[in-house]
């Protein structure tokens, strides 16, 4: 099997919210060879996307939303044993503060790019969901982290990183932290109307956009 179809099937069970093929597709990933991290990023996170996006629309429900959060999770526990491994031969390179803004209770894609940043060398701080803007600046001072990432997956929600950003400012700590945004309905647009640093797609773009800021700032 290939790993373009390996990762369609992965993707396809999110959907479906099969548990027991998610278990046995994500020990075909690592039986072909495949990263496990491109199997989250390129397979599992795909189908989470639709599934998202589904649930925005009205399509799905959360009982639907739910299941597909539990295949999920069921496919990690066959991958984070490698991908923990893989993460301690890794040396830390700097430190994530990831939070949900205000309002929004998500945290499917906030978790999947807290473990692609910890196995690529960041170490993380994840404060939750519907976190203030003032709760996310405490906990960048307190942590001394480098970069901030802010999730938002509804459009209602996206002010709030807007926040985060016109605060800092104020508060005379913009320069202190980089500040990276991501969301389904968040767009590098979106990120330089606000003024973000950077805006990841995907967890494997934040890994990306968060190590060449911090290679700069060297």
């Amino acid at each position: 099997m290939s790993h373009r179809e390996i990762l369609e099937n992965l993707a396809r069970v999110i959907i479906e919210g099969d548990q027991q093929s998610a278990r046995e597709h994500a020990q075909s990933a690592l039986d072909n060879g495949l990263d496990p991290l491109e199997a989250v990023d390129n397979g599992l996170s795909k189908g989470m996307a639709v599934v998202g996006s589904q649930f925005e629309n009205g399509d799905v429900f959360l009982p639907e939303l739910l299941m597909a959060a539990d295949t999920f999770n069921a496919a990690m526990e066959i991958l984070n044993p490698v991908i923990e491994v893989n993460q301690q031969k890794t040396s830390k390179l700097g430190t994530v503060l990831l939070a949900t803004v205000k309002g929004d209770q998500h945290n499917i894609g906030k978790n999947i790019v807290a473990t692609v940043l910890e196995t690529n060398g960041f170490e993380v701080v994840d404060i939750g969901i519907d976190q203030s803007t003032l709760k996310i600046i405490e906990a960048a001072q307190q942590h001394n982290v480098d970069v901030i990432g802010l999730s938002s997956v509804m459009t209602t929600t996206m002010p709030y990183q807007k926040e985060v950003i016109d605060t800092l400012t104020e508060m005379g700590l913009r320069e202190n932290y980089f500040v990276l945004v991501g969301g389904g309905p968040v767009s590098q647009r979106w990120a330089d109307e606000i003024g973000a640093d950077g805006y990841g797609e995907t967890a494997m773009d934040a890994v990306g956009i968060a190590k060449r800021l911090i290679e700069q700032k060297q």
